[in-house]
């Protein structure tokens, strides 16, 4: 069984944390791909995966 794609992307979100230009980057191109409910999962976890990153609180902007 293959990954979900939700999981695919958090996992690759975690790798290229350590650069925040990267990480919106990612971010973007996984906004286009993933469903309306995983975009909603994604923005809950980005919430606190975000919160000992503050310099990635920038990339929320797109998936509000």
């Amino acid at each position: 069984m293959s990954r979900s794609m939700y999981s695919y992307t958090k996992s690759i979100l975690e790798r290229v944390s350590f650069d925040p230009r990267l990480f919106c980057k990612e971010l973007e191109k996984a906004v286009k791909v993933l469903l309306p409910y995983e975009i909603e999962q994604l923005r809950d976890w980005l919430l606190q995966f975000t919160k000992e990153k503050p310099e990635l609180r920038q990339c929320l902007i797109y998936v509000n």
